[in-house]
């Protein structure tokens, strides 16, 4: 091999490795196997947290009359791992510090969608779909929607363990009304979306006319709002790429020692680059 075509693989070896190389946000990481550690790509070397506030001075607090009041179980969120849940738990810095970082970049570029989503199925992005946004609505400044997009498999009601008979493929068959489908978890400042219907033709939904206007009615309606769609894993089938050109900011859930580079690498590639916020890298340790 000649001097230029190792450097040549040396370069693209060194590409790889940076796709995956996330900073620490925890400077002491348990080694347990369920904790969360997660991880944004070019993290800065400063980052201003808000605290989460416990006065109601300048607090957003609506009052939910017209959605669904449902109870969780504190037992089930625990065994399921929704540890942001529980704010005193240690595992939630985690989820306070990747709340921040996305907060810093989307208010420098404007847009409150952002989909989660992973190149594999299995790789945590549900969980932190859901612990991202039981984060987010303990910051202060504004409210919280999570929007199961699973259109195949509705499962974030299974995990936050309540019933829920209807979701956003009864809507777009048209046999509810939008106001119909959110759940108040009896979470302050917190909505969602999840359960109902399945459907197999989940991409052609995904991208259909009456899924761009809800999703522009969510996005207008309340715009101090963020709203996170918990989708279908990119290598998976045509659901992420078919929702994406509707969304902000998109993150990639990444599971560390699972994921095979070349996966990240040909998922990311599939979406728009400029959308793309970083990868969480999830189940870490140092």
């Amino acid at each position: 091999m000649s001097k230029l075509q190792k450097a040549l693989e040396k370069a693209k070896e060194e590409r790889e490795s940076t796709l995956l190389e996330l900073r620490q946000l925890l400077e002491n990481p348990q080694d347990n196997e369920d904790r969360p550690a997660l991880k944004l790509l070019d993290t800065p070397d400063r980052i201003t947290q808000p605290a989460d506030v416990d006065e109601k001075v300048d607090r957003v607090s609506p009052v939910y009359s017209q959605s669904r009041a449902v109870t969780l179980n504190p037992d089930v969120m625990e065994r399921n791992r929704c540890v942001a849940m529980f704010p005193n738990q240690e595992e939630v810095e985690a989820y306070r510090v990747l709340r921040t970082q996305i907060l810093n970049r989307t208010r420098e570029t404007g847009g409150n969608l952002i989909m989660v989503t992973s190149a594999l199925p299995g790789e945590g992005k549900t969980l932190t779909a859901i612990n991202l946004a039981l984060t987010f609505a303990r910051e202060y400044k504004q409210t919280v929607l999570l929007v199961d997009c699973d259109l195949k498999k509705q499962n974030i009601h299974e995990v936050m363990g309540f019933e829920s008979d209807k979701g956003l493929v009864d809507n777009l068959l048209g046999e509810c009304s939008a106001g119909d489908l959110f759940v108040w978890p009896a979470v302050e400042k917190m909505t969602l979306i999840s359960g109902g219907k399945t459907t197999g033709e989940s991409s052609e939904m995904m991208g259909s006319p009456r899924m761009k206007n809800l999703v522009a009615d969510m996005k207008h309606r309340y715009p101090e709002r963020y709203i996170f769609f918990d989708v279908p894993p990119i290598l998976s089938g045509a659901d992420a790429l078919a929702f994406a050109p509707l969304m902000d900011h998109i993150l990639m859930v990444v599971q560390a020692d699972k994921t095979p580079v070349g996966e990240v690498n040909k998922a990311a590639q599939l979406l728009p680059k400029e959308k793309l916020l970083g990868l969480v890298l999830n189940r870490y340790h140092a």
